[in-house]
C-alpha cells in the first residue's frame, strides 16, 4: 500500500468531509422550504426565511456546496490514483478549498439578504462569479495539469467525464454570468430579453447536464468497477456513451422554454434533441449496471454498492423522464407544476446524492487510512431510510403535478375554468406532507452518514463489527 505522501489525501479529505457537511445543511433548508409549504407560518414574517430567499439558497447548497464539493473530492481521488502521479499544484489545490468554501459562505449570506441576480442556479451576484470564475479555472489547471504529468499513457474514461464537465462548467458559468454591474450588489444581464432566457436555459439545463450528470458519470465510472472489484462492462461503449453524451446534451436547454416568448424552432429543436439523449444516457446506465455481471449476489452484502447501483437505476429513471416531458403535448400538461420539482428530485436525491454517498462511504477509510466505516449496518439503515424518503417525494410530487396540470386545463362547456387556482392548492396539501416526511427521512440518513463518518474518522471500533 503506497504511503500517504505519494498522493495528495489532505484536499481529498478536505472536500469529502465538507460534502457530507454540506448535504446536511442543504437538505435542512430544503426540508424548513418543505414544511413552509404546509405550515406556511414556519417563514416567522422574517424576510431571509421566506421561501422566495430560502430556495436558492437551498438549490446552490444541494447544487454546488453538496454536489460540487464531492465533484472537487472523487476528481481529485481519482485523477491521482488512475494517473499514478500526486496532484499537480499542492497550493494551487488547497485554494480551490478554501475558495470554494468562501464562495460558498457568500452564498449564504446574500442569498437570504435577497442579493441576487435572479437566474435560476447562477443567482449569486458579480463579484461571487468572478470568484466562482478564478476558483474554477484554478480546478482546471490543477486537474489537467496531473493528467499531463500522468505516467500512464492511458487516460481512463473517468477523467474524461471529469475533464468535459470541468471544461464546459467554466463556459456555461462566464458566458451566462456576463452582466452590467451598476453596484457593488446589483447587476443586469447583459442579454435583452428572450435571449436572455435562451442563454440562461442553454446554461441552467446544461449545468444539469454537465454538472449533475458527466462529472457524477465520471464517479460512476471508477467506483463501480471498484466497489464490484469488476472491470467497467464495456468500455468500448463508455468512450461512445461520452461522446454521444457531449455532443447532444448541449442543445437540450430550450425545452425548458416550451409555450414562451421562444420561436417554435429553437423549442422544437431542444425537445428533438432531449429525446436523442435518451440513447446515451441510457448507454451509461447498462454499461454500470451490466459492470455487475457474476457479481449481483455482492448486492445482498454489501450496502455500498447498493448506494452506487440503485444511483444508476434513479439515473436511469430520470433519463427517460426528463425526455418525455419534452415532447410539447406532454410538457402542456407537466410544465410549471410539481411533477416537473418530482423529476428533478429524483435526479437529485436519487442519481446525484446516492451516488455521491455511495462514493464517499467508499473515499472515507481510504483517505483517512482505515480499515472499512465505522459501522456497516448504520450504512445499510441509511440507505433504506433514504430510498423510502426518495420515493415518497418523488410518488407524491408526480400525483400532485399531474393532479394540477389536469385542473388547470379543465374547462366547462361554455369555456370557463372548471377550477379556480385555490381550488388546486387544496387538492395539493396532503401531497406537500408526503414530500416534507419523504425529505425528513433522507435528511435524518445525512445525519447518520454524520455519524458513521465521523466515528471512522476518530478512529473509533465497534463493539461488533458487522460484515
Amino acid at each position: 500500500m503506497e504511503t500517504q505522501n505519494t498522493y495528495n489525501y489532505t484536499v481529498v479529505r478536505q472536500f469529502a468531509v465538507m460534502t457530507v457537511i454540506w448535504g446536511i445543511v442543504g437538505m435542512a433548508v430544503g426540508v424548513l422550504i418543505a414544511a413552509q409549504l404546509v405550515w406556511p407560518e414556519l417563514n416567522f414574517d422574517t424576510p431571509w426565511l421566506t421561501y422566495s430567499r430560502l430556495r436558492p439558497l437551498h438549490t446552490n447548497a444541494v447544487i454546488f456546496a453538496f454536489g460540487g464539493s464531492a465533484l472537487f473530492a472523487t476528481s481529485y481521488y481519482v485523477v491521482q490514483r488512475t494517473c499514478q502521479v500526486r496532484l499537480f499544484a499542492d497550493k494551487l489545490a488547497a485554494f480551490t478549498f478554501w475558495g470554494w468554501t468562501l464562495i460558498i459562505l457568500l452564498a449564504a449570506i446574500t442569498l437570504p439578504l435577497g442579493i441576487s441576480s435572479g437566474k435560476e442556479y447562477a443567482e449569486l451576484e458579480w463579484p461571487i462569479d468572478l470568484l466562482i470564475a478564478v476558483v474554477w479555472v484554478s480546478y482546471a489547471v490543477v486537474f489537467f495539469g496531473t493528467i499531463m504529468k500522468r505516467k500512464v499513457q492511458h487516460i481512463y474514461v473517468a477523467n474524461w467525464f471529469f475533464g468535459a464537465f470541468i471544461i464546459t462548467v467554466a463556459v456555461l458559468h462566464i458566458v451566462n454570468s456576463m452582466a452590467l454591474p451598476v453596484s457593488l450588489t446589483k447587476s443586469y444581464s447583459l442579454y435583452p430579453g428572450s435571449i436572455d432566457a435562451m442563454v440562461q436555459w442553454w446554461y441552467g439545463h446544461n449545468a444539469v447536464g454537465f454538472f449533475l450528470t458527466a462529472g457524477f458519470l465520471g464517479i460512476m465510472y471508477y467506483f463501480i468497477p471498484k466497489q464490484a472489484e469488476r472491470p467497467i462492462y464495456s468500455y468500448r461503449l463508455s468512450v461512445v456513451h461520452f461522446w454521444a453524451l457531449i455532443s447532444t446534451y448541449m442543445w437540450a436547454g430550450p425545452h425548458h422554454l416550451h409555450y414562451t416568448a421562444l420561436p417554435d424552432w429553437a423549442q422544437s429543436l431542444g425537445m428533438v434533441f432531449s429525446l436523442v439523449l435518451l440513447a446515451p444516457s441510457w448507454g451509461g446506465m447498462i454499461n454500470g449496471m451490466m459492470t455487475l455481471s457474476g457479481a449481483w449476489h455482492k448486492l445482498r452484502t454489501d450496502p455500498i454498492l447498493k448506494f452506487l447501483i440503485v444511483s444508476l437505476s434513479f439515473y436511469g429513471m430520470s433519463t427517460f423522464e426528463g425526455p418525455m416531458m419534452s415532447i410539447k403535448t406532454v410538457n402542456a400538461l407537466s410544465h410549471y407544476t410539481d411533477w416537473t420539482i418530482g423529476h428533478v428530485h429524483s435526479g437529485a436525491l436519487g442519481w446525484v446524492a446516492l451516488v455521491t454517498i455511495g462514493a464517499i462511504y467508499f473515499l472515507i477509510p481510504k483517505v483517512f487510512n482505515r480499515e472499512g466505516m465505522y459501522s456497516t449496518k448504520l450504512i445499510d439503515t441509511h440507505f433504506w431510510i433514504s430510498t423510502i424518503g426518495i420515493v415518497l417525494y418523488i410518488a407524491s410530487m408526480w400525483i400532485a403535478g399531474v393532479m394540477q396540470g389536469l385542473m388547470w386545463r379543465a374547462v366547462n362547456s361554455d369555456g370557463t375554468l372548471t377550477y379556480s387556482f385555490v381550488e388546486s392548492l387544496e387538492k395539493t396539501y396532503p401531497y406537500y406532507t408526503v414530500r416534507f416526511l419523504g425529505g425528513l427521512l433522507f435528511l435524518i440518513g445525512m445525519f447518520i452518514m454524520a455519524y458513521n463518518v465521523w466515528k471512522t474518522i476518530s478512529g473509533a471500533k465497534p463493539a461488533t463489527q458487522t460484515a
